[in-house]
């Protein structure tokens, strides 16, 4: 097996290698995690990491590695003896696939021989393998939240807890936890977000110089990894000493009330919540100071460890992107600092540098900024502007209103994707609202956890059993095992004296599966009406706050969301399905109105989207929310496109107004098959 790509050999990324190794020198920190865009060597420097971890001693023949000097007292493989015979080891890389089961990461008990043979059989699970080690998640923003859940407690408590039928068992779980995510594909919650100790932000460079020494050392490696790793064993050697060096230093490293004030003051001002704040930026703080050759935590600690612990603690609203607040940071940073005069202590003689983030100095400056944080793509243009026609155009006074526009007539050559020179902003949302709850009211399959719809899932309300297909996941349903092999020990002829067979023997036959019924995600796919009779009656904003208010339902119940608007002539899908609810309130600011309302064409849009998402990943159900006054006034009737969706569970929102309704938009939903909510009470507080 080749060797894995040299830590040292990692250009620019000055940020993230120093955030890993402060974490390994102080695992008590809480982890890393990792944002950034694809192709940007994320999982290549973590990997590169363990390389760098001190060697473990453990004892010998424990599944649980246990330190010698301090074996864990409840050890499922202990009591070790003072005298147990113990081995070297190389510290582990623990890679948790987003696929996991919740016994997998955990462990799980041999059902088989607790029953046949009356003993506590316990296989351990990712946890116990990454314990003194590092545990790295690759795409943890895909991972089910109750599997994150625990990942996060296990790190913060240095402790895993197995409960399966009846039979506890705790070992120790002290390990880096690292995980690593592409922001496009949606973000993690912000409660998930602030128990990871340090979120580094990282981007491609924009270097010239830097890209390609990038390409250089990258097309080396694969050439020939082990010429490539020995030029840089020297460096990662260095640095694997210099971590073990920190450790045994950081004990000694003392925190002055002076700095743990300013850490305080820090937090107030820059208004995270709780606590947790306070003590990451003061172990990163003294981690920095045991990395640097330091005895005692200065004031450019504090704020090293607040640039890399606090930006992404400050998210009010669940769609914000982390490290929205960097300049108010950098402000309350300053404040703190402004009477100190030792704001920048020299380093200590021979020691490094206070910049030293690792890597030797031949790995070329840091990158240049990259793109905003939060990873998501700049709004595009609106969607296409169609001719309005009699019924759906608006004055230049309904337009300025709605902040809507149609084409320019007087320059032949705009197409329909050239707004008008000099048109107003479009529409502004008002503040999210909570909304009534849409589901798909069927139960599903549970091909992805999620707060929506019911369905059968891992995780749940036990309602039956049933034979497993295939190998078992998941807990067993005791009872109907016990219950199936005693049905069979019975009925099956005996082999022998019958008064001499076992009472009971479970077989691998007789498992079965618990049946549990929890809530699913599903794809909400918007249809939305960007029409000209949106804007002629200002109901724009409202329809643009009642669709913002649904990402955020959306965000809150783990859906993919996507979005169609429909105007003019066409429909555009300005929206692809994703888990980016980011993206999807970056599109719907941008979004203009105007023109005529071809409303079927939208539906098409919806019934390729839904076809297309269907092949991609089947067991999503979708759940389509058009949201519309019911107008069609461009294409044929939107009626005759309804069977198209035939069988997709659809929720119709009204926005028709005013003392006289046509009720069109119950009309479409009559051949939906849907159910239709007025937009005026699609708010729950004011419904309740």
């Amino acid at each position: 097996m080749p060797p894995s790509y040299p830590f040292s050999a990692v250009v620019g990324l000055d940020d993230l290698r120093l955030a890993l190794l402060l974490t390994a020198v102080s695992p008590a920190i809480g982890g890393v995690l990792v944002r950034g865009e694809k192709g940007t060597a994320k999982s290549t420097v973590v990997r590169a990491l363990a390389a760098l971890l001190p060697e473990l001693d453990v004892v010998r023949g424990c599944r649980f590695a246990c330190d010698p000097d301090a074996p864990d007292t409840d050890c499922p493989d202990g009591p070790h003896a003072p005298d147990a015979p113990h081995g070297h080891r190389p510290a582990a890389l623990v890679e948790l696939p987003v696929g996991a089961t919740e016994d997998r990461v955990v462990g799980t008990l041999d059902l088989q021989r607790a029953l046949a043979d009356g003993v506590k059989a316990y296989e351990p699970g990712l946890l116990a393998a990454a314990h003194r080690g590092a545990l790295y998640v690759d795409e943890v923003n895909l991972l089910p939240d109750h599997l994150v859940d625990l990942l996060l407690d296990a790190a913060a408590m240095g402790r895993a807890h197995v409960e399966r039928d009846g039979v506890s068992v705790k070992h120790a779980a002290r390990f880096l936890l690292v995980g690593t995510m592409n922001p496009e594909e949606g973000e993690p919650r912000p409660q998930l977000v602030d128990r990871f100790g340090l979120v580094v932000t990282v981007a491609a460079p924009r270097d010239v110089a830097q890209r390609a020494e990038v390409v250089r050392r990258r097309l080396a490696y694969e050439a020939d990894p082990e010429t490539f790793a020995a030029r840089f064993t020297a460096a990662d050697a260095s640095l694997a000493a210099r971590i073990a060096e920190a450790r045994a230093r950081a004990s000694a490293v003392q925190l002055p009330d002076a700095e743990l004030d300013r850490i305080a003051t820090v937090c107030l001002d820059y208004g995270v919540d709780g606590m947790r704040a306070d003590i990451v930026v003061a172990r990163c703080a003294v981690a920095l100071a045991a990395w640097h050759g330091r005895d005692r935590v200065t004031v450019a600690d504090v704020r090293d460890a607040a640039r890399l612990a606090l930006p992404h603690r400050r998210r009010k609203d669940p769609l914000d992107p982390p490290g929205t607040d960097e300049q108010r940071l950098e402000e309350a940073l300053d404040r703190a600092s402004a009477d100190d005069p030792d704001d920048d202590p020299p380093p200590p003689e021979g020691g490094p540098a206070p910049d030293d983030g690792g890597p030797p100095p031949h790995d070329g400056p840091p990158p240049e900024a990259g793109p905003p944080p939060g990873g998501a793509p700049p709004p595009t243009s609106g969607p296409t502007a169609g001719d309005p026609g009699p019924a759906d155009a608006a004055s230049p006074a309904e337009d300025a209103a709605a902040g809507t526009g149609p084409v320019d007539s007087a320059d032949p050559a705009a197409g329909p994707e050239q707004p008008r020179r000099n048109a107003p902003p479009a529409a502004q949302a008002g503040p999210a609202f909570r909304t009534r709850a849409l589901r798909i009211t069927e139960r599903g399959e549970g091909g992805h956890a999620g707060r929506r719809s019911p369905a059968y899932a891992r995780r749940g309300r036990v309602v039956g059993s049933r034979t497993p297909h295939g190998a078992m996941t998941g807990a067993p349903h005791l009872t109907a095992t016990l219950r199936a092999a005693l049905h069979r020990t019975a009925t099956e002829p005996a082999d022998g004296d019958p008064g001499t067979r076992p009472l009971t023997l479970v077989q691998p036959r007789d498992l079965r599966a618990a049946v549990h019924v929890g809530r699913e995600a599903n794809l909400v796919l918007f249809v939305v009406d960007a029409s000209g009779s949106m804007a002629a009656r200002r109901r724009m904003s409202v329809v643009k706050t009642a669709v913002l208010s649904l990402l955020r339902d959306a965000y809150q119940r783990r859906d993919r969301v996507g979005m169609i608007t429909f105007r003019g002539r066409t429909a555009e899908q300005v929206l692809p399905p994703t888990s980016s609810h980011e993206v999807g309130v970056l599109r719907l600011a941008d979004l203009r109105t105007g023109g005529r309302t071809p409303l079927a064409a939208g539906l098409r849009a919806a019934a390729a989207t839904i076809a297309t998402e269907r092949r991609r990943d089947p067991r999503r159900r979708p759940l389509l929310v058009v949201v519309t006054d019911g107008r069609a006034t461009s294409g044929p009737d939107p009626v005759l496109v309804a069977p198209a969706l035939a069988g997709v569970a659809a929720v119709v929102v009204d926005c028709e107004s005013g003392p006289v309704r046509l009720g069109l938009a119950r009309r479409l939903a009559a051949a939906l098959d849907a159910d239709v909510m007025p937009l005026d009470q699609l708010d729950a507080g004011r419904a309740a």
